[in-house]
């Protein structure tokens, strides 16, 4: 073959493979561009897909919010209704029905909490023992309503409870208490009010109930019967209020509780019968006050009590009349005052058995000493222990006469 035959068939091939390989390359940037386009597409459609599902799904989040609130504002009206029935077996199921409601409901539990509240701060006065038996019935069966008021709150007040009530408000003003308990009750925030209240009867238990945080008042409450426990009770912190509290005929016992912070205070009450003892209490810190208490005919103890922190006063407190026993009382470390008290009667006692092995125990500045304690000493008081000067003793007594 020759020479110009072969280079003829060469640039032939060549021709061939060049058109060849542009169609390919046409092909393949094609198909790129193609494949790019496609891609936009889809991610447009995804975008568009997945604002249409989050519009669809902020719509069905709002009808549902809007079915619940609905549901629960029935659940609330029927709630409510049945506790105002006068058929007890309704009342009760109201009474259930509006604590469930609470812990289902968390953005309204405190209005529930506040009707259950309202519910035993309603008119309650015992028939008398002529009545007729339906209406001393009627009593009982309401008795039985409102002391599973005070169980239901009671058991959501507790640790370990399904849903926690602590920190919540309770107005408990002017109830009348004769039965039922706050036993293990936490009151650790919020506001608690016995202003008023009437421990009239029965027996009321806060044994081991925690004071902690928050302000629990039982400013002018009346104390005129029946057992009130505190026994085993804790006041660590926040402010409890007995002030201007009538102590007139209960028995009522802080035995074994703590007193290890926060400010407990008896400013102005009265103590004029009934039994109130602190036996075995312990007051390793904080402040107790019973700055103007008055003592005129109450039994009031303090059997082993310990003093070993923190203080207490007694600050124009009057002892004329009962008796307050400071019996096996320890006093290690505080400071307790009675700094302008009055003793012109009754008996204030400490025992022999009263142990002074630190802290401070002043009668300086006491107002009145016409009728002082009885101390198991002669002569020197132990350490720590400041009794009145001659001269303010006799100070003290001109002002009595």
């Amino acid at each position: 073959m020759s020479p110009q035959v072969v280079a003829a068939i060469i640039a032939g091939a060549l021709t061939v493979i060049g058109t060849l390989a542009a169609q390919i390359y046409g092909r393949r940037a094609t198909s790129r561009d193609t494949r790019a386009t496609l891609d936009r597409t889809l991610a447009e459609q995804r975008e568009q897909l997945d604002k249409t599902l989050e519009a669809q799904s902020d719509q069905l989040k709002q009808t549902l919010a809007e079915q619940r609130t609905r549901t629960l504002n029935e659940r609330f009206a029927t709630a409510a209704e049945q506790i105002g029935q006068e058929r007890p077996a309704v009342r009760l199921a109201g009474v259930y029905a509006m604590a469930g409601l609470a812990d289902d409901w968390e953005e309204k539990r405190q209005t529930c909490v506040d009707v259950l509240c309202a519910y035993l701060r309603m008119p309650y006065e015992p028939p008398g023992q002529d009545a007729p038996v339906r209406e001393r019935l009627a009593f009982g069966a309401d008795r039985e309503a409102r002391h599973t008021v005070i169980r239901v709150i009671t058991a959501h007040l507790k640790d370990g409870a399904a849903v926690s009530w602590q920190g919540l408000n309770f107005d408990f003003t002017g109830v009348v208490f004769d039965g039922g308990g706050f036993d293990g009750a936490k009151f650790s925030g919020g506001t608690v009010s016995f202003r008023f209240a009437k421990f009239s009867g029965g027996t009321v238990r806060f044994i081991r109930a925690e004071f902690s945080g928050g302000i629990v008042d039982f400013d002018a409450a009346e104390f005129s019967g029946g057992e009130v426990f505190f026994d085993g009770a804790e006041f660590s912190g926040g402010e409890v209020y007995f002030g201007y509290a009538k102590f007139s005929g209960s028995q009522v016992s802080f035995g074994s509780a703590e007193f290890s912070g926060g400010m407990v205070r008896f400013d102005e009450a009265e103590f004029s019968r009934g039994t109130v003892r602190f036996d075995y209490a312990r007051f390793s810190g904080g402040t107790v006050f019973f700055d103007g208490a008055e003592f005129s005919g109450s039994q009031v103890t303090f059997g082993s009590a310990e003093f070993s922190g923190g203080m207490v006063r007694f600050d124009e407190a009057r002892f004329y009349g009962g008796e307050v026993g400071f019996i096996r009382t320890k006093f290690s470390g505080g400071t307790v005052r009675f700094d302008y008290a009055r003793f012109s009667g009754g008996t204030v006692r400490f025992s022999a058995a009263a142990e002074f092995s630190g802290g401070e125990v002043d009668f300086n500045g006491v107002a009145n000493w016409s009728v002082p304690p009885t101390f198991p000493w002669t002569g020197t008081p132990p350490p720590g222990v400041k009794l009145p000067e001659k001269e303010d003793q006799s100070r003290a007594q001109r002002s009595a006469d």
